[in-house]
């Protein structure tokens, strides 16, 4: 068994055992030393830089970043390498109910119009083949891109998303939300609430829509630009 794979298990059997999401923040801030950046910062805008480089999908498939993984979408982006033993399965695990709440709140619009995007700080290790392993414990993948590729291209992307550490294990412990048409980007820290990030992306896409439209039409509209 991978240590992917063993990881996987160990943070979905967690999940099933009953462990609450503030308690895994909690170990998870036991554990903070590991990564760069504060466990309980406010959310607080962020700059971003998006690199068009050619990366690679769970199949090997070529990704350019801005044009195809981001576009014109609303995303939420995290960072994770597959070996990692203390946030990185517990981020992926928040991915997977922020992915659950997401499809149910966009349907069909979901992987479209709203995207989720996990990227590799460790692409050296983390082939395509590793991270489907490790993905494989964490939700579908409809709508949620996980990304690798050269370590020149990784690195470079992860520069301009501000995750980029020389040591990838003190990677910094942030979940990117933005919307890749406005250029707005907001940066939460630690391990953010599934809720917080669904609050994000709803103002986001209100923020696209016309004043007159209610909350019950923005679902419906997104997908018609």
């Amino acid at each position: 068994m991978s240590k992917a794979t063993r990881i996987g298990r160990l943070s979905m059997a967690a999940l099933l055992g009953g462990a609450t999401l503030l308690g895994m923040q909690a170990a998870w801030a036991h554990d903070a030393h590991h990564h760069a950046g504060p466990a309980d910062a406010k959310p607080k805008a962020a700059r971003v830089t998006l690199h068009d480089n050619q990366l690679v999908d769970l199949d090997r498939n070529p990704v350019r970043f801005t044009s195809e993984a981001v576009g014109n979408s609303i995303v939420v982006i995290d960072f994770i390498y597959t070996s990692c033993t203390t946030i990185c399965p517990v981020t992926s695990a928040v991915f997977a109910d922020v992915q659950k709440r997401l499809i149910d709140k966009f349907g069909e619009q979901f992987g479209r119009d709203v995207k989720l995007i996990t990227l590799t700080v460790d692409p050296s290790t983390d082939t395509p083949e590793r991270l489907k392993d490790y993905a494989g414990h964490f939700g579908s993948p409809a709508g949620w891109l996980w990304l690798t590729g050269d370590k020149p291209q990784v690195d470079k992307v992860l520069s301009g998303l501000g995750a980029y550490a020389a040591d990838f294990t003190r990677h910094s412990g942030a979940v990117l939300v933005g919307d890749g048409r406005a250029d707005d980007w907001i940066r939460f820290y630690g391990v953010p609430n599934p809720p917080d990030i669904v609050a994000r992306v709803e103002q986001l896409v209100a923020a696209r829509q016309p004043a007159s439209l209610t909350a019950g039409d923005e679902a419906g509209v997104i997908g018609r630009r």
